[in-house]
């Protein structure tokens, strides 16, 4: 049996609507059709937690391998853009077994939770830096420290020279434009020159870490990726692949976490207050933040062989779109799931960090530096507040949640 198609109008997804609030057409799924398909893509959404769960499980029926995404065609309809199959491309996140077995055993060593402890000064003397003209002038665009901060700590883990840190910015963002939906000829031409940029960039520092390997278990991530190629347990292009990938997990979606955190607490002067009063509840307000608002709305799975999902037929090529986004907002899953509860039982039980066997390796990451730069915010600060005559600005994309502008005022 054949999924239904997901809407009469099959643009909405990629509608500025859904970008501004994707949770009304998710809800909407949820509840009248949580496997659906859009157009003739053979791309299908699932909507719901247990759908997406069973999925996850699946792996000899659907493959992590990113293939295809969804964009407007030049004819304004909904169309699948085949990608060309890349080591450089199906790594960690997107790469299957026995693969993605090799490169987080690589690299999981460096993400345990004591090595993470161990950066929260670093991290935190970071935000205090992007705070301090922030707080002089009064406020301003936050977003610029949403976006440096994590871009500093990604240089940090893979051993690069902070002093490119604007560089590196600009590669962390740029990670999810491919899978945004809408991509122009000349953000094309733009991602195509930047990303061979980064790469090239990349491969020299890579070769560096070759040359002169640093062995310690405090070692980089170029430096123990090289070690991975020595040994002959990955190549040369997938270790470039892997660093490339750290860069928007580690940057743009921690970028995009922190981005919706401050923008929660510059909407809800009452949850600041309460917070900048009792500390010890950010992590827990950092983790519905996750749930809520969780930097990625979906990842792609693609269809291995003849089977079926939710009582619908798929066949070899279709694709899956797992909306992470709407499964944390499952009635079926939370109590009130559109509400923000500090006391939450169980409130790591979510699919924000994605789930299974390829449940983000930068998870305590990301929860650290989000942590840090709301305590230092609250700790700075008597009011936070939007900016009158400004309004805050997502990117347009249906992949990343990302604020592209927030511009606040700030009382000390």
């Amino acid at each position: 049996m054949r999924a239904p198609l997901y809407s009469a109008t099959d643009d909405e997804l990629l509608s500025q609507a859904a970008i501004d609030d994707p949770q009304v057409l998710y809800r909407r799924l949820r509840q009248t059709m949580p496997l659906s398909r859009v157009a003739d893509t053979g791309i299908h959404l699932v909507a719901d937690w247990s759908l997406i769960e069973e999925a996850l499980h699946r792996e000899e029926d659907f493959s992590s391998n990113l293939s295809g995404v969804l964009f407007r065609g030049a004819d304004g309809v909904p169309a699948c853009f085949e990608l060309p199959e890349s080591d450089a491309i199906n790594v960690i996140a997107t790469a299957d077994e026995p693969d993605h077995g090799v490169h987080r055993e690589l690299l999981q060593p460096r993400f345990l939770g004591g090595r993470i402890d161990a950066m929260e000064q670093r991290i935190r003397g970071w935000v205090r830096q992007e705070l301090t003209p922030l707080l002089a002038a009064g406020g301003g665009e936050v977003i610029e420290l949403a976006e440096r901060v994590p871009s500093l700590v990604v240089a940090e883990l893979l051993g690069l020279p902070t002093a490119d840190s604007e560089r590196f910015r600009l590669w962390a963002m740029m990670g999810g434009e491919m899978l945004a939906g809408e991509v122009s000829n000349e953000q094309l031409i733009f991602l195509y020159e930047e990303s061979t940029a980064m790469a090239a960039y990349l491969g020299e520092h890579f070769d560096l870490a070759l040359q002169q390997l640093d062995e310690s278990p405090d070692a980089p991530l170029l430096h123990i990726l090289a070690k991975g190629v020595q040994q002959g347990r990955i190549e040369r292009q997938e270790a470039i692949g892997i660093a490339v990938v750290l860069f928007g997990a580690g940057g743009e979606s921690t970028a995009a976490l922190i981005g919706s955190a401050l923008y929660a607490l510059a909407r809800n002067s009452v949850l600041a207050d309460q917070l900048r009063n009792t500390p010890r509840q950010v992590a827990r307000f950092v983790e519905e933040m996750v749930r809520l608002e969780p930097s990625f709305n979906f990842h792609y799975r693609v269809v291995r062989r003849p089977c079926s999902l939710g009582g619908f037929d798929l066949q070899p090529g279709d694709r899956l779109m797992l909306l992470w986004a709407s499964a944390n907002r499952d009635s079926e899953r939370f109590e009130h799931p559109d509400e923000l509860r500090l006391q939450r039982p169980r409130s790591r039980q979510h699919m924000g960090f994605g789930r299974g066997p390829h449940f983000c390796i930068g998870a305590a990451l990301a929860r650290l530096e989000a942590r840090v730069v709301v305590e230092e915010l609250l700790a700075s600060t008597t009011a936070i507040v939007p900016m009158e005559g400004t309004a805050a600005r997502y990117a347009r994309s249906i992949f990343v949640r990302r604020l592209e502008s927030l511009q606040v005022r700030l009382h000390s």
